[in-house]
């Protein structure tokens, strides 16, 4: 597949991509609004933050907020009083909303890209976001970006970001999924996915752009050299789960080529618990002691000087 070339193209794949996957990314990827996602979300800034977090934020601001899993899940668990949330997708801007709806929580939601913010010099306290700088085509900018909008002593906070060892690394189960899949489903006496028809073409292309939304992948220095040269201090950098997105991205593997709605629910179970245990393994026993450039994912923290 061609490479994209320019930041119109890359911004252009991003607002397709998320906005057909807006309404079932939720269920794709395991999203919860509960004890469970409160626990991750907590799980994920506590490495970072520490026993700051305990004392809160007051504005917070999530730059490629998605679905709203970082956001609400940080509203319920009172650790924001307010939040602001951004996307350069209509489609998950629309979605999150319905999620703060249905939960009773208050948030601003807006359609923005985040090297280019609609908002005031120091507006938040806390600037974060999940799996969204690997999107972003202009990262220098993005981080002068999150500087301003940053309130001295303000921090940033940015969670599962792929790193360059990582991804590489990824590959093996990703391929094993491919060379299990066919004994996988006769074990489990599943018919292969279905080809879309005519009226899906267009969704299912837009679908396909999958491949081609991940712009960046990093070693620690370039998200520390990011935050430094923006005129961040404090720049921590962390690796996180290496057993358990192997795990992941074996059975994501495994179930892509098989009907959602046929997979069985003891799968789905042994699949989810599964991971979460072993992020308890990769937390305790890995994450401490191993180099962070060889974890799938890479987190970051770094705060404005006063």
């Amino acid at each position: 597949m061609e490479a994209l070339r320019t930041a119109d193209e890359i911004r252009d794949v991003n607002t397709r991509y998320h906005d057909v996957a807006a309404a079932s990314y939720d269920a794709k990827w395991g999203i919860d609004f509960g004890d469970v996602g409160q626990s991750q979300v907590l799980g994920k800034i506590r490495k970072l933050l520490g026993d700051e977090l305990q004392g809160g934020y007051g504005r917070g601001l999530e730059i490629g907020a998605g679905t709203g899993y970082f956001s609400l899940n940080l509203l319920q668990a009172g650790v924001l009083e307010q939040a602001t949330c951004t996307d350069i997708s209509p489609g998950m801007v629309a979605t999150l909303t319905a999620n703060a709806r249905r939960l009773g929580l208050e948030v601003r939601a807006a359609r923005a890209d985040a090297e280019s913010l609609p908002f005031g010099n120091a507006s938040f306290d806390l600037v974060f976001g999940h799996a969204v700088l690997h999107h972003l085509p202009d990262l220098e900018r993005a981080f002068t970006e999150l500087h301003r909008v940053l309130r001295p002593g303000g921090r940033i906070v940015f969670a599962g970001e792929p790193s360059r060892i990582g991804d590489r690394l990824a590959i093996v189960p990703k391929r094993g999924a491919r060379l299990l899949a066919p004994a996988w489903r006769a074990l489990l006496r599943l018919a292969p996915a279905a080809a879309p028809d005519d009226a899906d073409a267009q969704d299912a292309a837009d679908h396909a752009l999958e491949d081609r939304v991940d712009i960046h992948a990093f070693a620690p220095g370039d998200l520390s050299g990011l935050a430094r040269r923006a005129g961040f201090v404090g720049v921590q950098v962390r690796g996180e789960e290496l057993l358990a997105n192997w795990f992941g991205w074996l059975n994501r593997g495994l179930e892509a080529t098989a009907r959602a709605a046929d997979i069985p629910y003891l799968w789905t179970s042994y699949a989810y618990h599964g991971y979460l245990k072993l992020q308890r393994v990769d937390e305790r026993f890995l994450e401490p002691y191993l180099p962070p450039a060889i974890f799938y994912n890479l987190l970051l923290s770094a705060r404005k000087p006063v």
